[in-house]
């Protein structure tokens, strides 16, 4: 009787669970969006193989250690039998044989498997880092100059049509050269540093303007957003609205684009390499490898095929992963 009269609904109403629509608790656009993403075999298979290639990439000293072979010994100078007078594998196939998974190089003998681990820890240090710095300067610029608009919009737009216009490829062409000339002396080889950190700078110098550019709209069309305007009226800080209220609501377009500059990066340092002034000996590099097989590719055509497929997978990978990516991010699509 006292519960009847307390005011308080009964016991087995207090107790009783809710099965209501407020029962289930509402899902954040980062939750929907794995969850979209989880449910395509596409981009999880493809997200399989790049995080496969980067702990391979990662872990090469230990695996070609366990493999017992590294990537600048002459295998084929320093064994008798593996390389003919005229520098070719003397077994086929390239020489693949149980001591040389992926065979051997033409004229040095180096093990291709070797190369090939090595050269993918090469194409993926210069990709992140670049990445890494393009992510940091796009979102910085592209944020702050879609905020403030005005004169800065003018500039930031006069900049960006101007590094869009100039030509990437010729400028890695010249700045060998030069660098070579003017820091290292004469008779000496290009540090791999050196050869590193100017690939990463010209790659970062002009990869930051599409995503810049891209949020930089994003911004504009977020700036007079209720959100916003509401921040502003209570008085927050430019600061503050950059930091708390637009740049939470634009790293879906920067994770799409790292995802889908990364195997752009990888190709392009491939191709510098194959022109001969990407990274340099001794270090281990696919287009350089790719620019030795195109050599010998009508006595030896085994040799291109590991370094072309290794890109081809590797490319591939990135790409649908960007994609998948893309579409687990995008509203529009049902989930």
């Amino acid at each position: 009787m006292a519960e009847e009269h307390s005011g308080r609904p009964p016991r087995d109403i207090l107790e009783a669970p809710s099965h209501g629509p407020s029962a289930t608790p509402s899902r954040g656009p980062f939750a929907t969006a794995c969850r979209a993403f989880r449910r395509d075999r596409t981009g999880m298979a493809a997200l399989a193989v790049v995080v496969f290639c980067a702990l391979l990439a990662a872990a090469a000293p230990l695996v070609t250690a366990l493999y017992g072979k590294d990537p600048t010994s002459h295998y084929g100078q320093q064994t008798p039998g593996l390389l003919n007078a005229e520098g070719l594998p003397v077994l086929p196939n390239g020489g693949i044989s149980a001591d040389h998974w992926f065979g051997i190089e033409p004229g040095l003998g180096r093990d291709v498997f070797a190369q090939l681990v090595y050269g993918m820890r090469t194409s993926l240090l210069v990709a992140l880092a670049s990445v890494a710095v393009i992510a940091v300067v796009g979102v910085v610029l592209g944020v702050t100059v879609g905020y403030l608009s005005g004169l800065a919009d003018r500039a930031f737009t006069f900049v960006c049509n101007a590094l869009l216009g100039f030509p990437t490829l010729l400028l890695l062409l010249a700045l060998s050269p030069v660098i070579q000339t003017r820091f290292v002396d004469p008779g000496e080889n290009e540090p791999a540093w050196m050869q590193f950190t100017s690939l990463i700078l010209v790659f970062s110098a002009f990869g930051w303007v599409p995503l810049a550019m891209v949020l930089r709209t994003a911004v504009r069309a977020l700036r007079e957003r209720e959100f916003v305007e509401a921040a502003r009226a209570v008085g927050a800080s430019r600061r503050h609205v950059v930091l708390r209220e637009l740049l939470p609501n634009v790293w879906a377009p920067v994770l799409v684009h790292i995802t889908l500059a990364v195997p752009g990066i990888v190709t392009a340092e491939a191709a510098l390499s194959f022109l001969g002034v990407g990274i340099n000996e001794p270090v281990p590099d696919w287009g350089r490898m790719i620019s030795r097989g195109s050599e010998v590719f009508y006595d030896d055509p085994t040799y291109m095929v590991f370094p072309g497929a290794a890109i081809l997978v590797f490319v591939l990978a990135f790409n649908l992963l960007g994609d998948a990516v893309r579409d687990a991010l995008d509203p529009r699509i049902a989930r």
